[in-house]
């Protein structure tokens, strides 16, 4: 297996200064359009849906706490530190969680590689990996639906500013294939 990408110091320390609170008002926003548009992605955790999810790019000095309920998904960024109580935890370099969403990483190559950590419930952690699977999401094409209507407006600069960012640091923010889908 490759290498797999460091989100560059100089990334990591703007968001250790930088507030919590935009990033998890963007956050929240993106949970909630996931599931209007991929409804089966929550629903099917069943009894997981209400576990506490503690997502921690290693790499990234803060973490993200996901409750996955299907009626209401929040997602929230959290200081590492004060993350809370959680039920599961998946940790790993930020490029390893992004590609586990894209398919571009094998989730078990980097749990037995160590690249990947998962502590607390396990199946609960292996119900969120196949729901996302069966999905097959791209972070940029979800990210210009937050723009509502005007996501067709929104589609070309988002996949512009995913390419700029996988160059600068390595982490593809696209699904294979898909980055110049329209």
């Amino acid at each position: 297996m490759n290498a797999i990408p460091q989100l560059p110091p100089m990334g990591a320390a703007a968001l250790r200064l930088a507030p919590l609170a935009p990033l998890s008002f963007v956050a929240a926003r993106f949970a909630r359009s996931l599931g209007r548009r991929h409804p089966a992605l929550f629903a099917r955790l069943g009894e997981e849906a209400d576990k506490i999810f503690l997502i921690d790019p290693t790499d990234l000095p803060l973490a993200f706490r996901l409750l996955p309920r299907p009626e209401a998904p929040r997602l929230e960024a959290v200081r590492r530190e004060a993350a809370g109580s959680w039920d599961a935890r998946v940790a790993g370099p930020l490029a390893a969680l992004i590609g586990l969403v894209h398919g571009a990483y094998d989730g078990d190559a980097l749990f037995f590689s160590r690249d990947l950590v998962i502590e607390g419930d396990t199946s609960a952690v292996l119900a969120l990996r196949n729901a996302i699977d069966n999905e097959e999401m791209d972070l940029a094409h979800e990210a210009a639906a937050l723009f509502g209507p005007f996501e067709s407006l929104a589609r070309r600069p988002a996949l512009e500013l995913a390419a700029f960012a996988a160059r600068w640091t390595g982490v593809a923010l696209t699904r294979p294939g898909q980055g110049t889908r329209e």
